[in-house]
């Protein structure tokens, strides 16, 4: 069974950086999509970014410019790296991975905490 697990949440000062990493555990065929969403208190879940296998990453529009996400060759980790903090970042962050299409359901890791105060 596949398993996600995050970490480098914490708390920081506006306009200063984190960086999350998100693992990836058990064995799957292949991946089609990694990427982060993040959700806070009273709001909807929403991405972050996106880094698919075969095209270009996206990232939502309140954070260009900001957050780069990134991975490494084997799949095995994937990045967000948060500069430039600021209050509004403040959330629970979510790893999630797309494995090949028809081979599986998205998984989703458990969430790490970003505190950005001002």
């Amino acid at each position: 069974q596949v398993q996600l697990v995050e970490s480098g949440g914490g708390l920081v000062q506006a306009g200063g950086s984190l960086r999350l990493s998100c693992a990836v555990s058990g064995k799957i065929f292949s991946i089609n999509r990694m990427g982060w969403y993040r959700q806070a208190p009273g709001k909807q879940r929403e991405l972050v970014a996106t880094i698919p296998r075969y095209e270009s990453t996206i990232y939502a529009d309140s954070v260009k410019g900001r957050f780069t996400i990134s991975r490494d060759s084997a799949w095995n980790t994937v990045y967000l790296q948060m500069n430039s903090l600021k209050p509004e970042d403040t959330a629970n962050y979510y790893c999630y991975l797309d494995p090949a299409y028809g081979t599986g359901g998205r998984v989703w890791g458990q969430g790490t905490l970003v505190t950005v105060s001002s």
